[in-house]
């Protein structure tokens, strides 16, 4: 059932982004596009940046971190008490969420400017 309901969502959105190429100008479309790229920049960035810095504090002490541990530090998440994941995982979903944004609204800003050629 969850495939199923996937499947839809994906359809209804390739759907409506045909129709809204239809509809809108793509100059407006990479403005969108643009705009939500930076709102994510926005959350993501300062999120990203103190998510980093908490889980340093709580993992530092525990143990030698290794030289490159802020490239992928989801790998550190099972050295966190539960204490710790709750006070870390606001930041690590906010981030994501900003994340998704610049994804999507770089991906509009680009197939906006592919429109308009």
């Amino acid at each position: 059932m969850l495939e199923f309901t996937l499947v839809l969502i994906a359809l209804v959105g390739v759907g409506l982004g045909g129709a809204a190429a239809a509809v809108v100008t793509p100059g407006l479309i990479v403005t969108i596009g643009i705009g939500i790229l930076l709102l994510g920049l926005v959350m993501a960035v300062p999120t990203g940046l103190w998510y980093h810095v908490v889980l340093y504090r709580c993992v530092s002490p525990k143990m030698q971190l290794p030289r490159t541990w802020w490239v992928s530090p989801s790998g550190l998440h099972p050295h966190l008490t539960e204490g710790e994941r709750r006070r870390i995982n606001p930041w690590y979903r906010i981030g994501g969420i900003g994340f998704v944004l610049c994804l999507v609204g770089g991906g509009a800003a680009i197939g906006g400017l592919l429109l308009a050629r």
